[in-house]
């Protein structure tokens, strides 16, 4: 393992997502949170706005403060994770960037390659267009190689890691029916972000399941730009979300024709996933007849592939689970982190 000990900043860091960076970052040995950034708790301590990491060095000596790229450039950070809504994530990235200091976006703002299809899923122009070719798109499994190399990476949505995942080596090998394929996910209600909501408050989401977001969620447009390279076609496809009365975890239920008539399609769907992920740290392939459990991924980097064939349809019913919070969000990026750095992959996300 390197001693090589990087400066990072995190802006934005008071939210679920922020929070599992910090809870991550703060046992990352290879790391010194040098800044963090919330409007909403400037002068608190770590420790205070996060009461579990009491007892945590820089949690007790660390205090938010306002979000200023100049203030945050001064912290001597090298890599900053920027845990903004989409529309702000770019004012600071354009900043950091234009400072010299690498920048790994969850937010939206630099996921798709197409300004023109950002505007129709996020009802504004793209904030800065001049990057999208500059950006990476985060999904280490599949961009390894890029994100290691750039000073952009735009970390990935949770939905589409639940998606794209299990579906992309499979089109790429020509075994589905690209037009085929329908998808119903459910999340925790963390995914919805820390906002004051009557619809997501503990009497209205427990006991209770719900679809939302159909039929054009947000993350319908990463999710088709990437289904859609896989492919060398355009792809849509229909995808309905569900939210569920747990804190964290997305399970995913995929749905797809195979594109033969014949073979054996649950060993050729093995043959595929186990050698495309045969040297991934944090993809673990279930093999037929076994559905991913959020219970086994949650709190954790893992994202858990299993599959059904249905032969009454037809059809082949794909199962993912993984942690919104985690493979969806925060424990990515910290993998894409460690990638840009030249640190083993899973660094800092072995702490079950």
């Amino acid at each position: 393992m390197s001693e090589e000990v990087i400066k990072i900043a995190v802006i934005g860091a008071s939210g679920y997502t922020g929070q599992e960076l910090i809870r991550l970052l703060v046992m990352h040995q290879n790391v010194e949170i040098v800044g963090v950034t919330s409007r909403q708790e400037a002068g608190r301590s770590l420790s205070e706005v996060f009461p579990r990491l009491r007892g945590a060095r820089v949690a007790e000596e660390l205090t938010f403060m306002h979000p200023s790229i100049d203030a945050i450039a001064d912290t001597g950070a090298s890599v900053v994770f920027l845990a903004l809504p989409h529309g702000v994530a770019s004012e600071f990235a354009i900043g950091l960037l234009d400072k010299g200091i690498r920048v790994i976006d969850l937010s939206a703002d630099f996921r798709l390659r197409s300004p023109e299809i950002y505007e129709e899923f996020y009802d504004q122009p793209h904030p800065a267009p001049e990057l999208l070719d500059r950006a990476v798109y985060g999904l280490p499994e599949t961009y390894s190689e890029e994100i290691a190399s750039a000073d952009l990476v735009a970390s990935p949505g949770c939905y589409p890691t639940s998606i794209l995942t299990p579906l992309l080596p499979l089109l790429k090998a020509n075994l589905l029916k690209p037009a085929s394929i329908v998808v119903s996910s459910l999340s925790g209600v963390s995914g919805a972000g820390k906002k004051a909501d009557a619809s997501l408050i503990f009497a209205e989401v427990n006991e209770s399941l719900r679809a939302y977001g159909a039929p054009k969620h947000r993350h319908l447009s990463e999710i088709e730009q990437e289904l859609s390279i896989a492919a060398g076609e355009t792809v849509r496809i229909s995808f309905v979300p569900h939210l569920m009365p747990i804190t964290a975890g997305i399970a995913t239920t995929i749905f797809c024709a195979p594109s033969g008539d014949g073979g054996d399609i649950s060993l050729e769907v093995a043959r595929v996933l186990e050698k495309a992920y045969s040297e991934s740290a944090f993809v673990r392939i279930l093999g037929e007849g076994n559905f991913a459990d959020t219970k086994h991924v949650v709190r954790t980097n893992f994202i858990d592939i299993g599959w059904v064939v249905d032969s009454r349809t037809g059809r082949l019913i794909l199962s993912s689970a993984e942690d919104n919070l985690g493979k969806g969000a925060g424990s990515q990026a910290i993998q894409s982190f460690n990638l840009m750095c030249g640190l083993p992959e899973e660094s800092g996300l072995m702490n079950f």
